[in-house]
């Protein structure tokens, strides 16, 4: 049996070409070496496996290779034959994860003074250097600003955020990037075709999505897959093995939402439960699909998602089959209860109601969608012989849709003749011929409105107003009773404001009762703005209270004098106890106290 080998390591680069995703530094490291210009500190940070160690590895057997091809290397000569053995000693490795002392740092220091044999340069790869204690740091910045002419060092690290200002102001910083979706999937497609290993796209894109921009991540889950399903890989069954939700889950839940069938969403949601992934898992899965559905409306954001092949065609097509608004409302509902899930005692019941709300929206949309009923509301009009009240027939609108027609059954006479006064029908009074003829009004209701009666409907419609009525209701009344009221209830008046508007109250401790208005005077502008700000709220505690229950209107005036009498700003109130009593004043001032 031979040795196996893991993909991240068997395919490992070995040249700047075969790097993924991260061009902008190959190009940049190939031209440094191809003019010359090499720094002698480097900084490479990034997510994990993304390339940073491979790159700086690319880098040092570049520089130090005899006969190089450009700026890659040879990997014949004996700098690179001992490089890929192992046994070089121009290249030291060193993990600072686990060497992040001072007496660390000093073995280093004395290597770094060593020449190398064999090529130019001595490489210096320290990995996770954010590792390294404050005092290591501090031992390591003089050989990193001024090493010897054949030390070049290349540090590695995850947490660039972690290092000190003073390193990284000594080194060269190359950032890296998440690899893409659409570079993972290639790649994987290279290695499964050296592999002799046959797989759909969608079990690669799955595998990239999982990987989260990792190309180590998603060559250990490759390895994964391919020892669970052997040589074929099968969208459903690297699902099951990565312990990841497919993307027809998704698919399906988000039918069932945009057709308000919550019922079955939330069976759907239970069979998820029950394959033993969390409600956080699913719900965060189905706030990414409704995203990208989203972003798959337009085709200026369709390069957003990070999908390929035919996943990309089946999120247009259910992304024209959703409402934008209906997007955004899930959308927003998910955001929200993923901040509540990670404190809530059900995290179930939590999810369940999210998918509930989101039902609704669906539900909503289907309804709007649905064919609306136009009822009009006509005058109606008595005919000479027998007096029952008969339908004016609707002039026909030109309009490109037929109009719908309701039955409305006609009452016998009898019936109406035995009504009492106020509910008999009223003649309409006939317009005179200059009056302009009203247009016809028009009420729309759902079909799924029940219960309303059209015949009683139109007579309160069709009902003509009485103007002497209509003024006598929009004239407020007065009470009588409410001077004696107002002027009886003082005290009790007077209590409620201190209570509830303590800031009024000097103002209040003066009023006057004239009829049905209460008279105050206020020393400023700004305290009669505020007043009036919350004149119906308090008027309408002082009418309870009091019991009046017409109209009562309050009045208003600006009196600088009072502020003299009795200031009101704490300023005012300092220098009128100081003048009242100059001791206090002397006091302030001994002690410098100011009025906060």
């Amino acid at each position: 049996m031979s040795e196996f080998i893991v993909s991240a390591r068997k395919y490992r680069p070995a040249t700047f070409q075969s790097v993924v995703g991260q061009k902008h530094i190959t190009s940049t490291l190939k031209n440094a070496i191809e003019r010359g210009q090499l720094a002698h500190a480097y900084l490479f940070c990034g997510p994990r496996g993304v390339g940073k160690t491979t790159c700086a590895r690319i880098f040092a057997k570049a520089i130090n290779c005899l006969s190089p091809n450009g700026a890659e290397a040879c990997n014949s000569c004996e700098s690179c034959r001992s490089f890929g053995e192992g046994r070089s000693l121009n290249i030291h490795e060193l993990d600072a994860a686990s060497n992040n002392s001072v007496e660390d740092i000093r073995t280093l220091i004395e290597q770094v003074r060593i020449i190398p044999q064999v090529g130019r340069y001595s490489v210096f790869i320290i990995d996770e250097v954010h590792m390294l204690s404050a005092a290591a740091f501090n031992a390591f910045l003089k050989t990193l600003e001024e090493p010897p002419q054949h030390a070049i060092f290349i540090l590695a690290t995850t947490e660039k955020h972690k290092i000190i200002p003073t390193i990284l102001s000594r080194c060269q910083i190359y950032d890296f990037n998440r690899i893409r979706v659409e570079d993972s999937v290639e790649y994987l497609k290279y290695i499964a075709s050296e592999e002799g290993v046959t797989a759909d796209e969608e079990s690669l894109n799955l595998i990239a999505q999982k990987a989260d921009g990792g190309m180590r991540d998603a060559l250990s889950m490759f390895d994964k897959a391919v020892s669970f399903c052997g040589t074929s890989l099968d969208y459903h069954s690297v699902a099951q093995t990565l312990n990841v939700l497919d993307y027809d889950t998704y698919f399906r839940m988000t039918n069932l939402l945009t057709a308000g069938n919550y019922t079955e969403a939330l069976v759907a949601f239970d069979e998820v439960l029950s394959k033993g992934f969390s409600g956080q898992t699913f719900m965060a899965g189905l706030n990414r699909h409704m995203r990208d559905l989203l972003m798959a409306r337009q085709n200026d954001t369709l390069k957003l998602i990070e999908m390929t092949g035919t996943l990309m065609e089946r999120y247009r097509q259910q992304a024209q089959a959703c409402d934008a608004e209906f997007l955004f409302g899930a959308i927003s509902i998910l955001t929200e209860l993923d901040g509540k899930i990670r404190q809530a005692s059900n995290g179930r019941l939590l999810v369940e109601l999210g998918l509930m709300k989101i039902a609704r929206l669906g539900q909503k949309k289907k309804i709007d969608d649905e064919e609306l009923f136009e009822l009009p509301l006509l005058e109606p009009r008595t005919t000479p012989s027998t007096g029952v009240v008969a339908q004016q027939q609707p002039k026909v609108a030109e309009a490109p849709a037929p109009a719908v027609v309701v039955a409305r059954p006609v009452a016998s006479p009898q019936p109406i003749e035995k009504q009492p006064a106020a509910q008999q029908p009223i003649e309409p009074s006939v317009a005179t011929p200059t009056a302009p003829q009203e247009p016809v009004r028009r009420t729309t209701y759902k079909p799924t409105t029940l219960g309303f009666s059209l015949s009683a409907l139109m007579a309160e419609e069709a009902k003509p107003k009485n103007e002497g009525e209509e003024q006598r209701q929009a004239t407020p009344t007065i009470d009588p009773r409410a001077e004696a009221l107002l002027s009886g209830a003082r005290n009790r008046i007077l209590e409620l404001v201190r209570v509830e508007r303590p800031r009024f109250y000097p103002s209040f401790e003066r009023m006057e009762v004239r009829g049905n208005a209460i008279a105050i005077s206020v020393p400023s502008r700004e305290l009669h703005d505020e007043i009036m700000r919350n004149k119906t709220a308090l008027l309408l505690q002082i009418a309870r209270e009091v019991g009046v229950e017409g109209l009562i209107e309050l009045e208003v005036t600006i009196n600088e004098a009072i502020r003299a009498e009795r200031p009101i700003k704490l300023e005012d109130r300092m220098r009128h106890i100081a003048e009242r009593c100059p001791l206090l004043g002397d006091l302030r001032t001994a002690l410098d106290m100011e009025v906060e």
